[in-house]
């Protein structure tokens, strides 16, 4: 049974990608997908609750 990816685990993980890499400025969405990438997510197919609503995401 897969369980649901959730807003916050991918926030998580984008910001720590982005600070890893120096906190480029202007590259938020570039971290929202490597982050849903290494969580097995295919890119820009709805996953989280709060995107299948159309609530704006908070991203790193």
């Amino acid at each position: 049974m897969d369980v649901p990816v959730t807003e916050e685990q991918i926030r998580t993980i984008a910001f720590y990608l982005w600070e890893r890499d120096g906190g480029p400025e202007g590259r938020s969405e570039e971290y929202w997908e490597k982050a849903r990438q290494q969580l097995g997510l295919d890119a820009g197919a709805p996953s989280t609750e709060a995107e299948t609503s159309g609530q704006e995401q908070s991203k790193a």
